[in-house]
């Protein structure tokens, strides 16, 4: 396998800080070298935060991305910084969920995600959202996401 698919690469290896917002951050790509096989990527984010928008009050999720990739890999560093950035990002629950989907969606073409966003409770009642782009690719083992309703989340 040539290194020549991780060249372009400008976060990963070096110094970097948070960006300030999601609008800031730089996702990065690399060409996926097993494009010609359908297989499940996950990333879990188990202390994702984000701000209330009305009090500026942290609001904590667990989130799990799935993906079956087609032509890209998304950079792991790059998306660590993009999630990282919503610190200090005013958005509702759904509102972060569904963005952080589209951005990947829009930025990797893959040919399936979703994404579970198992948000901690805030005046009592915990948010889960859901977003996926289509149903399901055939022959693809894609597990539970394992996060269980809310009851202290384990």
């Amino acid at each position: 396998m040539s290194d020549e698919i991780y060249k372009g690469l400008k976060q990963l290896g070096g110094a970097t800080t948070m960006p300030q917002s999601p609008e800031e951050a730089e996702l990065e790509r690399v060409q996926n070298p097993q494009a010609d096989v359908a297989y499940n990527v996950r990333f879990t984010a188990p202390e994702f935060t984000s701000l209330c928008p009305m009090t500026g009050q942290p609001d904590f999720a667990h989130l799990v991305i799935d993906y079956v990739p087609g032509e890209w890999l998304v950079e792991s560093k790059s998306l660590k910084l993009f999630l990282g950035s919503f610190r200090n990002h005013g958005a509702f629950h759904e509102d972060c969920t569904v963005s952080i989907a589209r951005r990947l969606v829009e930025f990797l073409e893959p040919q399936w995600l979703r994404i579970g966003g198992y948000w901690y409770p805030r005046g009592g009642i915990p948010i889960d959202v859901f977003y996926q782009t289509g149903e399901m690719p055939a022959g693809v083992w894609i597990p539970d996401q394992g996060v269980p309703p809310y009851r202290g989340r384990g």
